[in-house]
């Protein structure tokens, strides 16, 4: 059976590739480790860094390029499945449109080093229709700096990594089974988290057709757009909404109704910003089931500047 070293001593590259691929892609797989690895194997026997640095560049640079052809076709589609199936969707588009709202293409040369900004923030730049020439400069600066980082740290820790190497090699099968068992403990702690998450903006959500009906028959509805500022001059708004910064500022009474809406998936924003309102002592307060994306869809009117 060949050993853990001369796997990598014979098909570095080729691990490397198809390790930052499939972690860039959105599989919850490790990359950085095996490209420390390969880099620290290769200073051991004098080979060259550079090809190590170009694959991994070259696969996260082909993974990036894919989610941002897919963000220039589907856009909000594709943003909110990758939120669906999210171990984090708290943070999957909120905090990732947030900072590329902020910084723009820019942005991308960080987004690597950000727990699940990468492929969202590569989505969010074709959806918001950056050009090809400045997505690729940016991003390919990013996945240059975040490849060489692996490299460096091989190249010069090389000695403890093979000892570490070595001695997994001696665990065998118990080491195998020790980083399955750790990996699956991640993905464990991930999902218990996500599902609190959900369970904790579980609430009652108010349906399109009855919105419509409420702001047809009852005065005084206060309807709140929870998106960034951006967000709204983009796509528009539901006609009345207002938007504050911060929700202490919401010129409202406790007594008011209150209905809440934002473009996420499973209405988490707004479900956030629900209960924080009911925790200020508002008694009746709604998520929009959908958000402004259901309101568009059932063909209601939307407001532009």
């Amino acid at each position: 059976m060949p050993t853990l070293i001369h796997i990598i001593e014979a098909y570095g590259l080729w691990v490397v590739f198809i390790a930052v691929l499939l972690d860039q892609g959105g599989l919850p797989t490790p990359s950085y480790a095996p490209i420390i690895a390969t880099a620290a194997l290769a200073t051991d026997v004098g080979k060259p860094l550079a090809p190590i640095l170009v694959v991994a560049t070259l696969a996260a640079l082909i993974a990036d390029a894919i989610w941002f052809l897919g963000g220039r076709r589907f856009g909000a589609q594709l943003l909110r499945l990758m939120c669906r199936i999210s171990l984090s969707p708290d943070s999957c588009v909120g905090t990732t449109r947030r900072i590329y709202e902020k910084w723009g293409a820019p942005s991308l040369i960080l987004a690597k080093y950000i727990p699940g900004f990468a492929a969202v923030a590569t989505t969010l730049a074709g959806q918001a229709g950056t050009t090809w020439r400045r997505f690729l400069i940016y991003d390919g600066i990013g996945a240059l700096l975040w490849a060489a980082g692996a490299v460096l740290l091989g190249a010069i820790f090389h000695e403890a990594v093979e000892s570490l190497l070595t001695t997994l090699e001696e665990f065998g099968h118990i080491a195998i089974a020790l980083l399955v068992l750790a990996g699956a403990v991640f993905i464990a702690y991930k999902w218990w988290h996500r599902q609190r998450f959900l369970r904790g903006i579980q609430m009652a959500r108010i349906s399109t057709t009855k919105l419509r009906a409420m702001l047809d028959s009852t005065p005084g509805i206060v309807l709140l757009d929870v998106r960034s500022a951006a967000s709204r001059a983009q796509s528009g708004w539901i006609p009345g909404s207002i938007q504050v910064r911060d929700i202490t500022e919401l010129k409202a009474r406790p007594t008011d109704e209150v209905v809440v809406y934002c473009d996420c998936p499973n209405d988490a924003s707004a479900a956030t910003v629900a209960k924080k309102l009911k925790g200020l002592g508002f008694a009746n307060v709604y998520p929009l089931e959908g958000g402004i994306g259901a309101w568009r869809a059932s063909g209601l009117p939307v407001e532009h500047s």
